[in-house]
């Protein structure tokens, strides 16, 4: 950091003392919060942890936790699940089954042995399976939610800029002075941005029920309360004195809003908006794990069936949307700022 260079009255220039008694004061206050938090926290135990983790790395030894988690998360997911495999009951249904492309029928036979309670003899069973086999069947299942997602993420984003503009417009004190109606319309946005969309969603999935719409809304309130925050905060930025040339000339509050607010902070909104559309549909993966829809949601059930080929099938493409997603919006940015 750049020391600022004050200029004393007799002419010369003198660099102000950084070290002080009072800082170094506070910087021990300071130090002595971090290491109580770290202790309270186990952040100690991460140091050490990670320590060893890189420490058998190196070496190639294997007595590290860390390491060894790792190891068998990465051996659990692998390989990808690209494929589906449908059970068929009868002969009917396998003429429809084969109309997808690359798609073929299996059938596997299965010997299992148990006792019989009645002889007490050992006794064979065989059964047999038909399947449905379609080699890209599970990543068509994960295209279908990933567009269930960025639908979400549309829709949320949309919400989102039906509730914030007006409730920016209410809580610029430079449109609206600074009585209750601020007040209202800033507390409001405190609270929408206070609660957080896995909360928000768990109460929606109970009024909604399971599905897109209960993450729709989830999101959309919370990202309304950012944008709020943000419109509110840019109009009062806004150069001044356009907006006192209007009132001179007897414009009322949405003419000055129209016509001198909005033409400075318009760039500003359409990069927020933006950014929220990219944030909605990160979050979207998220909060499907509390049964709020998209492609969250398939990832927390094949989770809890220990499908690792599928999470990390699902993951994998996650990753690709949010790339393309990130390429997607700095065009978009470039071509409207």
């Amino acid at each position: 950091m750049m020391a600022r260079i004050n200029r004393a009255n007799s002419g010369t220039w003198q660099f102000p003392q950084l070290v002080t008694a009072s800082r170094l004061f506070w910087v021990a206050v300071l130090c002595i919060l971090l290491l109580w938090s770290g202790r309270a926290t186990e952040m100690d135990r991460a140091f050490v942890m990670t320590g060893q983790a890189i420490h058998a790395a190196a070496t190639g030894q294997k007595d590290s936790q860390v390491v060894n988690g790792f190891s068998q998360i990465a051996k659990s997911l692998w390989p990808l699940q690209l494929e589906s495999r449908t059970e068929l009951h009868q002969q009917a249904d396998q003429p429809a089954a084969l109309a997808l492309p690359f798609s073929h029928i299996e059938t596997t036979s299965r010997s299992s042995q148990s006792t019989d309670p009645v002889t007490g003899q050992v006794v064979t069973t065989n059964q047999t399976k038909t399947e449905l086999v379609v080699p890209y069947g599970y990543v068509l299942v994960v295209v279908s939610k990933l567009i269930e997602t960025i639908q979400m993420a549309i829709w949320a984003t949309l919400i989102a800029l039906i509730i914030s503009l007006p409730l920016g417009f209410l809580a610029a004190r430079n449109l609206m002075g600074d009585g209750f109606i601020v007040g209202l319309a800033r507390s409001l946005i405190g609270l929408l941005r206070a609660i957080p969309e896995l909360v928000s969603a768990l109460f929606f999935v109970v009024a909604f029920g399971f599905g897109p719409i209960a993450g729709i809304f989830a999101l959309g309130l919370h990202a309304a309360g950012f944008l709020g925050k943000f419109f509110a905060d840019d109009s009062e930025n806004a150069d001044i004195k356009p907006q006192e040339a209007l009132v001179a000339l007897g414009a009322n509050t949405l003419k000055v809003a129209r016509f001198a607010v909005l033409p400075q902070v318009l760039p500003q909104y359409i990069a927020y908006s933006l950014y929220i559309l990219d944030r909605n549909i990160r979050m979207a993966t998220v909060i499907g794990l509390v049964g709020a829809g998209g492609i969250g949601q398939e990832l927390k059930g094949r989770f809890d069936m220990y499908d690792y080929g599928h999470v990390a099938t699902i993951l994998v493409a996650i990753f690709i949307l949010v790339v393309l997603v990130d390429q997607l919006s700095a065009s978009i940015r470039k071509q409207l700022l």
